[in-house]
């Protein structure tokens, strides 16, 4: 807890500070359960400056992109990526991958590829949820981490808002689906639209109920 009788979202990254470590990484990702579309990762490093003394006022309300209505997350999603005072990349793997490789790997590699896209690279990395085994850098697994640290926080809105605005693409593309509404997860009215239609180029034909039943062995 902070002075002020909050959670200390910056303690993980503190911690590290204090030991020497300055170029901390936080990764997250959007879009492991839906239906159809890309899985999306994304990196964000703050500089150690915000994570000693706090984030600038622009800042204030950063949370869990759960946490925050769509026009919340594009406004911070805007003030992360503007002015190139904080470092991020974001990475998607497509729906072919995904079912090429199963969407546990897929979400791994996505993250992989966002850091290794961050110039410099972090010496440390902050995980929301589980370890991940074939991650290239050091790491602090944190379940809750996007709730827990605002360094993972900024990377599941960046995650989330570039999911989001691509499957407003699709949507355009596919307007039998609904994907602007639902994003690809599996809602009534788009399992009705799967039923009716058929799965578009962008669903992932490895998930349920779109995976083909498997016959019964006697």
């Amino acid at each position: 807890m902070d002075t002020q009788g909050t959670n200390d979202q910056f303690e993980f990254e503190r911690a590290l500070l204090r030991l020497g470590v300055r170029r901390i990484a936080g990764v997250d990702e959007a879009g492991r359960g839906p239906l159809a579309g890309p899985v999306v990762a994304a990196a964000v490093s703050f500089p150690a400056e915000w994570i000693s003394l706090g984030l600038p006022a622009e800042l204030a309300g950063l949370n869990d992109s759960k946490q925050l209505t769509a026009a919340q997350r594009e406004g911070f999603f805007e003030r992360l990526t503007a002015g190139g005072v904080v470092q991020f990349a974001i990475a998607r793997i497509d729906a072919e991958t995904i079912d090429t490789i199963n969407i546990l790997q897929a979400t791994h590699r996505a993250m992989n590829q966002a850091l290794a896209q961050m110039r410099p690279q972090p010496e440390h990395v902050l995980v929301d949820g589980l370890a991940v085994k074939s991650l290239r850098f050091p790491q602090s697994a944190l379940v809750k981490g996007d709730v827990r640290s605002f360094t993972i926080a900024a990377a599941s809105i960046l995650a989330k808002v570039t999911r989001d605005r691509l499957m407003l693409e699709y949507d355009r593309r596919f307007p039998a689906y609904g994907f602007a509404r639902h994003k690809g997860y599996g809602t009534t009215r788009h399992l009705a639209a799967l039923a009716e239609h058929g799965p578009s180029p962008i669903h992932r034909r490895s998930f349920a109920p779109l995976k083909p039943a498997q016959a019964e062995l006697f």
